[in-house]
């Protein structure tokens, strides 16, 4: 045991962190687990952290979502939407609340802040690289994070846990439930990465599967960046035949979703019988129209994102739509860390896939 467990859920995941106290709850006779805690602002968008419990010696697990512009705040009189900036500076503010006297700290980040900005190409910055030694050097222990954009980015803080967690059961879990009719051999299905940086997440669940993949080569436009990355010019596919399979495109996040529903595009004109959309963090920065318009065209079959970051409540009522639900997994997460043990099977479950897998083929 670590110390009596706590949990501070800033604003931006506090319907996660209810939710994970009432399954923490049940698994522990009653006992409430949830610090009460918040981060108002002064007018002129200030802002600091008040906790309204005792952390002394306790085991705190802070979980936020750096990605929920939902929430504003005040500043000078006009609304402002906050920011990944503005979440992560509250997770400072929080921990500095805590003034060194929780046992340990532990930082739930699903969207790990600044992830997609790993490696400096030229005079740029290493926000994520800054962000984990940051974080380091104010006593956190360690972090758990999702379907990093790069897991090398654990080498910059080598002293300090950085847990890379795959919600590769989920996935499966809910694509084996809502579908029935599936055939999980290489002559009916395929797992299919959309670039090359998607390759390690297609080849785990391929493996596990039996079946081949696949990928496609992004070539880009260097001579310019938009909207702070080189244009894609167009998909190369790479691999065999996918024409009468049901195939399985794997990928971290959805952004404005061009690459995916692009790739989605050019599967469904090789002849693949269903296309299917697995992306950790459905961001859909651009709205939802282009994936309602390619939808409606049968540009794909369904996309499969988890509840790790905030869902605008028109997504969750599209047909389109599946949300994987990852509170219970948190909460296994938090409850085994806290009592002493390792979460080495919970990060990279192929056991438990490999359970699932069997019992779907024997039903």
């Amino acid at each position: 045991m670590a110390g009596k467990l706590g949990i501070i859920a800033l604003q931006s995941a506090a319907h996660m962190g209810s939710r994970v106290d009432q399954i923490l709850s049940g698994w522990h006779e009653g006992e409430h687990c949830l610090i009460p805690a918040e981060c108002p602002r002064f007018s002129s968008g200030e802002g600091k952290c008040v906790i309204h419990e005792s952390v002394r010696d306790r085991d705190v697990y802070i979980l936020l979502d750096v990605c929920n512009r939902s929430l504003t705040y005040q500043m000078f009189g006009e609304t402002n939407h906050m920011s990944p900036d503005d979440h992560y500076q509250d997770l400072k503010r929080v921990i500095a609340a805590c003034n060194g006297k929780a046992g340990r700290i532990t930082v739930i980040m699903p969207f790990l802040y600044e992830g997609r900005q790993h490696r400096k190409i030229s005079r740029e910055s290493l926000d994520c690289a800054v962000m984990l030694r940051e974080l380091e050097n104010m006593g956190v222990h360690s972090i758990l994070t999702f379907d990093a954009h790069d897991p090398r980015l654990q080498n910059v803080v080598p002293l300090m846990g950085v847990e890379n967690i795959s919600p590769a059961l989920q996935f499966t879990q809910a694509l084996l439930t809502e579908y029935e009719d599936l055939t999980l051999d290489s002559d009916h299905l395929m797992f299919i990465a959309p670039d090359e940086g998607a390759a390690e997440r297609v080849v785990f669940l391929a493996s596990l599967f039996g079946v081949n993949i696949g990928m496609f080569y992004k070539r880009r436009d260097y001579t310019r960046i938009v909207n702070g990355s080189n244009p894609v010019i167009a998909h190369d596919f790479c691999g065999t035949d996918v024409a009468e399979k049901d195939v399985i495109v794997v990928d971290d996040m959805i952004a404005s979703g061009g690459s995916i529903l692009d790739t989605a595009r050019q599967l469904k004109g090789m002849g693949a019988k269903r296309v299917f959309l697995f992306s950790t963090f459905g961001l859909f920065t651009d709205g939802l129209s282009r994936f309602d318009k390619a939808y409606a065209s049968g540009g794909f079959d369904r996309v499969f994102t988890t509840n790790l970051v905030y869902q605008k409540p028109e997504l969750k009522e599209r047909e389109w739509y599946f949300s994987v639900n990852m509170d219970r997994y948190i909460a296994a997460l938090i409850d085994t860390l806290n009592r002493g043990m390792t979460i080495q099977n919970l990060i990279k479950p192929a056991g438990r896939i490999r359970e699932v897998i069997s019992l779907y083929r024997h039903s």
